[in-house]
């Protein structure tokens, strides 16, 4: 696919000017608020659908299960790619410390052109820190989200530090200097 074709989904939220603010709109930033105070780290989510490439900067993941190996990722009802992805595989794509233009790329901040492997079943970045490669499994309605399930087919990882976002910002977390991959 060329990438001009790339659809980019916003999912990092702006300040917006002071207006007044109703209640609900006050609860509803305090919890997002709480949210942020758990630090994630920051992923694209990577699918060929009907009308092209579709990509979206996402930090709603997390693994399922090991046996099998299940992953999760939460995509907006209101995000553009969100009536193509189910039943496409897809990849999810964790983003390097090095990597935060391509994660604006795909928050609908172009910066960079990515470069695209086509080796699996789904697109997938070039060199992202990990990757896993998902197989379609199982998606639940869930409020303004859909939580996509997906079983891993394929997946690796390199060496680096992360790209993480904790209260509305950007982090690196420094890969740590001894974990188990020493055993592996």
């Amino acid at each position: 696919m060329p990438s001009n074709a790339v659809e980019h989904e916003v999912v990092v939220e702006m300040p917006r000017p002071e207006t007044a603010r109703s209640p609900d709109d006050v609860h509803h930033r305090r919890f997002r608020s709480c949210l942020g105070r758990f630090t994630t780290g920051v992923t694209v989510v990577a699918f060929d659908g009907p009308t092209g490439r579709h990509g979206f900067t996402a930090n709603s993941f997390t693994s399922v299960s090991m046996d099998p190996p299940l992953v999760l990722v939460s995509v907006a009802r209101a995000a553009k790619a969100h009536d193509e992805l189910p039943g496409r595989p897809f990849t999810i794509n964790v983003l390097g410390a090095e990597q935060q233009a391509l994660a604006m790329h795909f928050a609908g901040r172009p910066q960079l052109e990515p470069a695209w492997l086509d080796a699996g079943s789904a697109p997938r970045l070039a060199g992202a820190l990990a990757h896993f490669e998902c197989r379609p499994r199982q998606t639940c309605e869930a409020g303004d989200h859909t939580l996509h399930i997906g079983e891993v087919v394929d997946f690796d990882y390199r060496r680096g530090d992360l790209l993480g976002f904790a209260c509305g910002r950007f982090v690196t977390i420094a890969e740590p200097s001894l974990g188990l991959e020493h055993l592996l």
